[in-house]
């Protein structure tokens, strides 16, 4: 009876850490999608803004990468918290 109970708790906690993996992936995935559309938006305003006031393009462009790196720097995060609540 002791090895039937224990199988049955080993076999839960199995797929809990299969359920919890998903979500992770998940939350992963949409880090990811989130920081795609987030430094396209940033690219398109920065092209915007470029083709309103060429004169300010270094301007404009340098802030651009600024915000695309805190953009990735926030989805890598957010990657590596989704994936740190798999332990």
């Amino acid at each position: 009876m002791l090895i039937i109970i224990i199988f049955f708790i080993f076999n839960n906690l199995k797929q809990h850490k299969m359920v919890v993996g998903s979500i992770a992936a998940i939350g992963a995935g949409l880090a990811a999608i989130g920081a795609g559309i987030g430094i396209g938006q940033v690219g398109k305003g920065a092209v915007e803004g470029i083709a309103r006031q060429p004169e300010a393009a270094k301007d404009i462009q340098s802030n651009m990468i600024v915000a695309a790196a805190f953009i990735e720097a926030v989805a890598l995060f957010a990657c590596v918290i989704a994936f740190l609540g798999t332990k």
